[in-house]
């Protein structure tokens, strides 16, 4: 199983030290390495609230999105949290499980893309918040591959936007009123773009028509490294399990677009298929499936 994962939750700051040692800070363009046994990426910051901070702001600080700040900090208002507490910024990530890490991997349950380069013998990868489609226009799972490269696209306004707001053109130029940013790759659905936004909040949300949105400052980056023809693989994995040093981990993501999802029957799964069940301690793993902390816990005995 090619999982590595650390602990990272409610521990001793001597540990926090230590961790921040093993995994140093990765650049300001989400890259990471990692090799076959060992693919978790990051590290976890423990930051103090500033006077009139919010979490939103302070996930764009940190190249999360609005969804992993929240989940991983139960209890704090994103909005107004109070200043001079401490919040936990989840910037650890498992690498979703693919049979062949190449292309483009988006994880929709985490809200989070990851970018394998195709020849890749030092095992880099970068990794970025994304936003995704909305209820009733939901980004499509399945396999596709970057088709055009689009430096400054113009807006064709899709007939339901029109609809709703008919004073917008139906061409918007490029500037800061269009909502695809600076840059877009088009996927082989021609309808569904990685693109760049206006609206960096909606970042870590469901918010989009279909489209997969990244912060303004990280849609260059991709596009920089990301040539024509790349494969991209869009997925739903709100549950991860791995193995460390003997220790079972179990990592659960909130999937609101799994309305009839059964998170326990998709736990039990995945263990009996790594020949685990036997070995965990049932009621951790309960707890992490209440949690959906979106935080790789430990759940052996």
């Amino acid at each position: 199983m090619r999982y590595l994962f650390r602990a990272y939750c409610r521990i001793p700051l001597f540990f926090f030290s230590l961790f921040l040692i093993l995994f140093p800070s990765h650049s300001a363009e989400g890259y990471h390495q990692y090799n076959e046994n060992a693919t978790i990426i990051g590290n976890l910051r423990i930051y103090t609230i500033k006077k009139n901070e919010s979490l939103i702001e302070i996930a764009r600080k940190f190249g999360i999105g609005y969804n992993e700040i929240v989940d991983a900090n139960p209890g704090l208002d994103p909005f107004v949290p109070s200043a001079g507490e401490t919040v936990s910024i989840p910037s650890v990530w498992i690498l979703p499980e693919m049979s062949d890490y190449e292309g483009i991997v988006i994880n929709l349950s985490e809200m989070r893309l990851y970018y394998f380069p195709k020849k890749n013998p030092s095992l880099k990868v970068w990794t970025f918040p994304i936003g995704i489609g909305d209820e009733g226009t939901d980004t499509p799972i399945g396999t596709f591959r970057v088709v055009e490269k689009i430096v400054d696209p113009p807006w064709n306004v899709p007939a339901s936007i029109s609809q709703e707001r008919p004073e917008l053109p139906k061409i918007m130029p490029p500037g800061p009123e269009n909502p695809l940013g600076s840059h877009a790759l088009r996927l082989s659905s021609m309808s569904i773009l990685i693109h760049g936004t206006n609206r960096p909040y909606a970042v870590g949300r469901r918010a989009s028509h279909g489209c997969i949105r990244m912060y303004p400052e990280d849609i260059p980056s991709l596009f920089r490294i990301v040539p024509n023809k790349t494969n991209v693989s869009i997925v739903k994995q709100p549950i991860k399990i791995g193995l460390l040093n003997q220790k079972i981990y179990i990592e659960v993501h909130k999937d609101i677009s799994l309305k009839d999802f059964n998170y326990f029957d998709e736990a039990v799964r995945l263990l009996r298929k790594n020949n685990l069940y036997e070995k965990i301690d049932k009621g951790k793993m309960l707890s992490a499936l209440r949690d959906k902390r979106g935080i790789p816990v430990v759940i052996s005995p």
